[in-house]
């Protein structure tokens, strides 16, 4: 951690820089005087890593790299949460200041640039919020966090997707309500509520809130299974980690590509990114409730020579845990027909995504999670996609005919 007195000096040069930047152009001017500020702070090693973090995002504006809103508000969400985060005490608790501060002044500050889109705060926000709390051990997080949050709100500003006041104050409070509740029921940890709260409202922004209940449906069965049995699974040596709660890797890993298309359907209209959605949920979840209900079965066979494996080995299958994926995909399919996302030929497709998607997980498992090349999380990932494009495929070459 990085001594209090460097940390406020710090942060006064970015406070400044948020009041003089709109009446100092060139840009680079007031780039170039942040940096040699920066450089001063960093030889008397009070605040190396909060001046590093100014000096980059100044430098990226002095290069016109990231607008003048960007700039300002990544400085008042980053700064000024962090300086709430500590003067309340850190901790679990010192993230309600943390929040309530870095929204504040995030539209004060959009309000004093003359910017008028309070969504690209409210991702900012959130990315900032996200991002403390996975990194919060590392002396470089405010560094990283920094650079995260101007990131992800360039590439929001750049999109520029109008969205309405309602239904971004709607997504924020179903977002974080719904993660609150993850967390307080112990299904996710501060990280997954961060994470979970994200994907929740950029679901609901992009698209609408039928998306987000099927996304919702998945996290239901998913956390319901983990529990299922669970003092079983503990005596084998197979249960989930930290009794099943979730943190951000599981929540990006298992819905990140479903993310992904629920944007580019929004962005674009394109009904292609509704099967990509569909089938990367329906792949998770389908292999979510073969792990968990399969693993208690009959002792499992490694998919890719059928022989018998110790139960929690990856790539192991039975037909208990097949049969769970179905119910998984085809719970995905009805649920997304009968709120008129999907039409039939979506929900054949999903069913179809969700089997081919648990399977491949399990092959991905045998040949090189089991050789430790790549993790769970990676496994997870690559399952989630490929059953995504698999969906896409099929949909694609079932309404070409």
């Amino acid at each position: 951690m990085e001594r209090d007195t460097g940390m406020w000096a710090a942060s006064a040069l970015a406070l400044i820089c948020i009041i003089i930047a709109p009446y100092i152009s060139p840009p680079w001017l007031l780039s170039l005087f942040v940096v040699l500020i920066c450089a001063l702070f960093i030889l008397i090693k009070k605040s190396r890593y909060t001046s590093v973090s100014i000096a980059a995002i100044a430098a990226l504006y002095g290069l016109e790299l990231i607008p003048l809103v960007v700039f300002s508000t990544t400085f008042a969400i980053v700064i000024i949460g962090e300086a709430a985060y500590r003067i309340a005490g850190q901790g679990a608790k010192g993230y309600i200041p943390f929040t309530i501060a870095a929204f504040i002044s995030a539209f004060m500050v959009m309000m004093y640039s003359g910017y008028t889109a309070p969504f690209v705060a409210v991702t900012g926000v959130i990315v900032a919020l996200m991002l403390h709390s996975i990194l919060r051990d590392r002396k470089d997080s405010i560094f990283i966090e920094t650079l995260g949050v101007a990131m992800t709100m360039l590439l929001f500003f750049d999109i520029d997707y109008h969205v309405e006041t309602t239904i971004l104050i709607t997504a924020v409070i179903i977002g974080f309500g719904f993660a609150f509740f993850s967390y307080k029921l112990k299904a996710a940890d501060i990280s997954g509520l961060f994470s979970g709260a994200l994907m929740g409202i950029l679901l609901i922004v992009f698209t609408d809130v039928r998306w987000f209940l099927i996304m919702l449906t998945f996290f239901i069965l998913g956390a319901g299974t983990t529990k299922y049995r669970f003092e079983k699974k503990t005596a084998l040596g197979v249960a989930e980690s930290h009794g099943g709660v979730r943190g951000y890797f599981n929540v990006f890993a298992n819905g990140l590509v479903s993310l992904c298309g629920a944007i580019l359907y929004g962005v674009t209209g394109d009904p292609l990114y509704i099967a990509l959605f569909l089938g990367s949920v329906a792949c998770a979840t389908s292999d979510t409730l073969a792990s968990e209900v399969g693993v208690v079965g009959k002792t499992p066979r490694l998919i890719t020579t059928f022989r018998e494996v110790p139960r929690g080995t990856n790539g192991g299958v039975t037909m208990v845990g097949e049969l769970a994926a179905i119910a998984g995909a085809v719970i995905i399919a009805m649920v997304a027909y009968v709120l008129n996302v999907a039409d039939l030929t979506l929900v054949a497709v999903t069913i179809l995504s969700g089997f081919f998607g648990t399977n491949i997980d399990s092959l991905i498992g045998a040949l090189y999670e089991n050789k430790h090349i790549i993790g769970n999380a990676g496994t997870n990932f690559l399952a989630t996609l490929l059953s995504g494009i698999f969906a896409v495929a099929v949909y694609y070459a079932l309404i070409s005919f």
